[in-house]
């Protein structure tokens, strides 16, 4: 048996042919993906940007702007505006156990792993098939043994193949997209269910307060009574003021507890194991930088995951377009097999063939053509869907800007209608003390400075809920955090840490 491996032309060629399989490709057919277009305005309504303005009217005629919808999906710390460290410690924990969150960051790997499956098509399919048969006749005992490669090569000459992979290489992204708008949705619950907490605690303060306050009333009406100048449905009905706040402040307590659990199932904990101290609400909500309505389609990363579907789709147009040129398939086979005794690498027992092959569908019944029309069709509805979702998200933010605005309004006249009850509450109580007022003003007064507190505090939880709402809608921070890029997709397939980011090496 010899002790090196041949050199003989036949098996070069079956080799070099291997090796050369990657590089021939040729065009590649259907339509290039560019962005859809989408009319961007040049300022918010509510940022003080007329419509019927010279300026507004001007930029209008001169055409629509392009979206330009980023890779870049800004996820920073945005809840640190509210300068809360509870808060911001249960956010921080979202990142670690929340489940939704991992479910997006696992559909993104399986979407990696279908990149990786598509470029496989790229390139040959090898096998390896050594057999080794002994047989004999009487005293004759016969080894024959076979060392077979086999390779099979569809060509990508019209690109089919790179469509796919570029289109399944979108979904990924899209994918990645999903898993910053799973975070942000999840991070603006948590923040909005714990302003709710606080809220809770406030208006648990309020009502305590209104008990002492109602039962400092009673005994007054109990005095005046004594004295013979009350009657006594007016110490009744002082009391039965007291029980009514007091119930009001005790289902305050069951609220707060469903809202802590809500947050402990975000956050992926039992709820046995999460606690939050008792703080009221602050009384103004952070400023919120809104930026100009252009930026918002690069901040978004729901615009940034239907802006992906698109170019999905429209990659698939391109593969619908090569199914209607012929297929190509190399096949080629070589190796080595004989009888150990003559020596299995003897030039006598190689051997190697090539074979070309090429295949075209002359009648299908317009099966192609349908389904070509299918994937146009698709597209336009998937370039629908993103436009859609801009306008959507102009509109949550003008929304929300809206709302920031007549809240605060709101806010200030409310205020001033809690001041006014209080003052109200305490000429009546002392005309009732001097006999000059009768307790039904009191109960009067009283119950419209509880209804004004209780209705203060809601206007100002609104306004948090605004302010978390509009952040979310803006696509929530200012750090920008790329999605993956399409070298990093197609590369080497790197360990996802549980925020779906790719861990490198030196990491």
């Amino acid at each position: 048996m010899g002790s090196a491996l041949p050199t003989h032309r036949g098996l070069s060629s079956f080799a070099a042919l291997l090796l050369a399989a990657p590089l021939m490709t040729g065009c590649v057919v259907g339509p290039d993906y560019s962005r859809p277009s989408v009319e961007t305005p040049l300022g918010y309504k509510q940022g003080g940007v007329r419509e019927d303005s010279p300026a507004y009217i001007g930029a209008r005629k001169k055409g629509f702007r392009e979206a330009r919808p980023s890779d870049a999906v800004e996820r920073g710390d945005w809840w640190r505006v509210f300068r809360d460290p509870t808060l911001d410690r249960l956010i921080r924990l979202v990142d670690v156990d929340n489940q939704s969150l991992r479910q997006a960051v696992a559909n993104y790997r399986q979407a990696r792993a279908l990149v990786a499956s598509a470029q496989a098509a790229l390139y040959p399919t090898v096998i390896g098939a050594p057999s080794i048969t002994r047989s004999g006749t009487g005293s004759t005992v016969r080894t024959s043994e076979s060392l077979i490669g086999q390779a099979s090569w569809q060509l990508d000459l019209f690109g089919g193949t790179r469509r796919t992979i570029e289109s399944e290489a979108a979904l990924a992204q899209s994918d990645a997209a999903t898993i910053a708008l799973t975070r942000l949705t999840i991070q603006a619950e948590v923040a909005a269910d714990y302003l709710t907490v606080r809220y809770a605690d406030s208006l648990q303060r309020v009502l305590d307060e209104n008990v002492e306050n109602f039962r400092k009333t009673a005994q007054i009406t109990e005095n005046q009574y004594a004295a013979g100048v009350a009657a006594r449905s007016d110490v009744i009905t002082a009391q039965t003021q007291v029980q009514t706040i007091e119930a009001q402040a005790i289902a305050v307590r069951l609220t707060r507890v469903q809202y802590v659990n809500a947050i402990a199932t975000l956050i992926g904990r039992p709820p046995s194991e999460v606690s939050i101290p008792v703080s009221g609400i602050s009384r103004n909500p952070p400023a919120v930088p809104v930026g100009i309505p252009g930026d918002l389609l690069e901040r978004r990363p729901d615009v940034a995951q239907a802006e992906r579907l698109v170019q999905a789709q429209s990659e698939r147009i391109g593969v619908a377009v090569a199914a209607f040129f012929p297929t190509v398939t190399i096949s080629a086979q070589g190796g080595v097999s004989g009888l150990t005794r003559t020596g299995l690498f003897s030039a006598a027992n190689q051997f190697w063939s090539v074979a070309g092959s090429a295949s075209e569908v002359l009648f299908d019944g317009g099966a192609r053509t349908a389904a070509l029309r299918s994937a146009e069709a698709a597209y336009d509805a998937q370039v629908a869907s993103y436009r859609q979702v801009v306008l959507a998200a102009y509109a949550e933010v003008e929304n929300q800007m809206a709302a920031l605005r007549i809240l605060g309004q709101q806010q200030a006249a409310q205020d001033k209608a809690v001041e006014l009850s209080r003052k109200a509450v305490e000429i009546t109580l002392n005309e009732y003390r001097a006999g000059t007022q009768n307790f039904t003003t009191v109960v009067t007064a009283q119950g419209l400075l509880v209804t004004n507190e209780i209705n203060a505090l809601q206007v100002r939880l609104s306004r948090f809920t605004a302010a978390v709402t509009l952040i979310r809608a803006l696509g929530g921070g200012w750090d920008v955090r790329s999605l993956p890029s399409d070298s990093e997709l197609k590369g080497p397939s790197l360990p996802i840490d549980r925020g779906g980011q790719a861990v490198r090496p030196d990491e």
